[in-house]
């Protein structure tokens, strides 16, 4: 997360909205996002998102009309990620 929020300059210029969600409560988000100084939104997913996307550390790309335009499993690495966003028509 603290990657993201590294780069998240990089993201908006590029016009693209960073979220992070996990099955964290609420009360367990504010609390992170304060001690990372995360600014952009966490969602507190209530099963919903995992069995739609899967429950591993997974980043998508998803452009906007809602199409996957790529996948990275594992740790993210923001510069092809950066990269996909650039080529999204």
């Amino acid at each position: 997360m603290q990657a993201f929020q590294r780069d998240l300059s990089r993201f908006e210029k590029l016009n693209a909205q960073v979220l992070g969600v996990s099955s964290d409560s609420l009360e367990t988000h504010r609390k992170f996002s304060q001690e990372y100084d995360i600014t952009f939104p966490l969602i507190a997913d209530d099963g919903t998102l995992k069995n739609l996307y899967g429950s591993r550390r997974i980043t998508y790309v998803i452009d906007q009309s809602q199409i996957i335009r790529s996948i990275q499993i594992g740790v993210p690495d923001n510069d092809k990620l950066l990269e996909a966003l650039e080529k999204l028509p």
